[in-house]
């Protein structure tokens, strides 16, 4: 069988690619504003499932953008998210990215309270004074925790981007941030994951110096 290859040069891969997203979209209504977003969550799973499952909050990007413009960093609940976000864009805004996973003051919380490193990293990530932006792609324990620190007004996040991935209260986690009364981002159902965490920050990233 022979196999007929696009000629396309290494810098216009990722431009043919978002073609060929918007061609197979073909129809698909997107709520105005948030196509970048969802078309980047194709692009880095090649799963058409987000046109249907990413849940936007009202005027979430437009709130995320600005909050960016002014500085928010971003709380990641794994080390693959955090190396995802393009921390140079972030940068330009004054803005960092953190993940706690790893600190041991978070692993000695997690074993003496007999919660996950995840619950106990948003425990952490509470207490920085800094406008804040939440991108959980794993640990629906930690949008569990998210939800109970916004509950007794410890916290109020500039966004909460939930999308971790798995079988185990998933589901159920995010559909508590849908609830919290917070700008969000949520994949709904079991898809998420790391990578798409990252690339949701990344398109409200870029899609700045659209603007």
């Amino acid at each position: 069988m022979k196999v007929i290859l696009e000629n396309v040069k290494p810098m216009d891969i990722e431009k043919r690619s978002f073609e060929i997203i918007s061609q197979e979209l073909g129809d698909v209504h997107l709520t105005p504003g948030t196509e970048p977003i969802v078309k980047r969550c194709i692009h880095t799973s090649a799963d058409f499932d987000y046109a249907a499952n990413l849940c936007f909050s009202e005027a979430v990007v437009e709130k995320a953008v600005s909050a960016l413009k002014n500085g928010a960093c971003i709380v990641t609940d794994t080390q693959m998210a955090k190396a995802g976000i393009n921390k140079k864009a972030l940068a330009r805004f004054g803005g960092e990215v953190y993940c706690f996973m790893s600190d041991e003051d978070v692993a000695a919380s997690a074993k003496q309270n007999g919660t996950t490193r995840a619950t106990a990293s948003m425990e952490k990530a509470a207490s920085l004074n800094k406008p804040l932006i939440f991108a959980v792609g794993n640990a629906p324990t930690a949008l569990v925790k998210l939800y109970e620190l916004i509950e007794e007004g410890k916290l109020q996040p500039e966004l909460i981007i939930g999308v971790p991935v798995g079988f185990v209260n998933v589901v159920q986690a995010k559909e508590l941030i849908m609830e919290a009364g917070v700008p969000y981002i949520v994949a709904r159902g079991r898809k998420g994951g790391s990578n798409i965490a990252a690339c949701i920050c990344n398109a409200l990233l870029y899609m700045i110096g659209e603007r």
